[in-house]
C-alpha cells in the first residue's frame, strides 16, 4: 500500500484529509510540524509526502529540501500563497508538485497520483537520496550519497535541490541534447507553466560549473532544441 505522509498544523485540515486519503486505498501518517515531521521520517519510509508550507517553527521549504536531499521523497507542496513567485520558489526548494488553499481533494489525489507516477518511472537514481558513488566529469566530481560538488581543485560547490536534480538529469545523458520539456519530465516537473524556471537553474548552473557563464564550454545551449552537457562521465567508486 502507498504510504502517504501529510504534514499540516490545522487539525482540521490534516485529519479529514488523512481520512478520505485513506478511504481512496493509501496508508496514511499525519504530522503537526517540523519536528514530528523529521521524528516520521527517521522512523518510517514514505512514498510521497503532503507537506503544508507555513508551519510553526521550521517552515514547509526547509523541511521540502530536508525531505528532497536526505531522502529523495517526492513532496507535493500546499499553501495559502497563490503568487507565481512563491510557486516557483517552491518548485526550486524541491516540491514535485504545487496546490493552493481551498483544493479540492479529488485534484489533489489526482496530483498525488501523477507524481507516484512520475517517480515510479523516474529511474531509482533521482529516486534515491542514498546511493553510494561519484559521478566525474571534467575534472568535477558529484558525491551521490551526500549530494557534494566538487570542482577540479577539490572545493565544495553548494547545490539547491533543483539544481542537483538537473545536473543529475545531464549526467546520466551526457552528450546528448535535452528539451525543456525533457529536463521538465525527467526532473519530475510536469507544470509547464514553469518551464522558464528550467532557464533560470541552468544559469544559475552555469555560474557553478563555468569559468564564464556567457560563453559556457560545459553545458550548452543547443538554439531551437535544447541543452547539452558536453562531458564524458565516469562512475566511480566513493573515496
Amino acid at each position: 500500500m502507498t504510504h502517504l505522509l501529510v504534514v499540516d498544523d490545522h487539525r482540521s485540515i490534516r485529519d479529514p484529509l488523512a481520512a478520505y486519503l485513506r478511504r481512496q486505498g493509501f496508508e496514511v501518517t499525519t504530522a503537526c510540524d517540523g519536528v514530528e515531521t523529521r521524528a516520521r521520517l527517521k522512523e518510517q519510509s514514505f512514498d510521497l509526502v503532503v507537506l503544508d508550507r507555513m508551519l510553526p517553527g521550521e517552515d514547509g521549504m526547509s523541511l521540502c529540501r530536508h525531505i528532497g536531499q536526505d531522502f529523495g521523497t517526492p513532496v507535493i507542496m500546499l499553501t495559502a500563497k497563490a503568487e507565481h513567485a512563491d510557486r516557483i520558489t517552491g518548485l526550486d526548494e524541491g516540491a514535485d508538485d504545487y496546490v493552493t488553499k481551498p483544493f479540492s481533494v479529488d485534484e489533489l489525489v489526482a496530483r498525488i497520483r501523477s507524481v507516484l507516477r512520475r517517480s515510479a518511472g523516474s529511474g531509482p537514481s533521482l529516486r534515491s537520496g542514498r546511493e553510494s558513488g561519484q559521478l566525474r566529469f571534467a575534472g568535477w566530481s558529484l558525491d551521490l550519497l551526500h549530494r557534494n560538488l566538487r570542482d577540479p581543485l577539490g572545493v565544495e560547490v553548494a547545490l539547491s535541490t533543483v539544481e542537483y536534480r538537473l545536473l543529475r538529469v545531464f549526467l546520466e545523458r551526457p552528450n546528448q541534447v535535452l528539451s525543456r520539456d525533457d529536463l521538465l519530465d525527467l526532473s519530475r516537473r510536469d507544470n509547464v507553466s514553469f518551464d522558464r524556471s528550467i532557464d533560470s537553474q541552468i544559469s544559475r548552473l552555469r555560474r557553478k560549473l563555468e569559468d564564464d557563464p556567457r560563453h559556457p564550454t560545459l553545458l550548452k545551449t543547443i538554439w531551437g532544441d535544447g541543452y547539452l552537457l558536453a562531458a564524458s562521465v565516469e562512475h566511480a567508486p566513493a573515496p
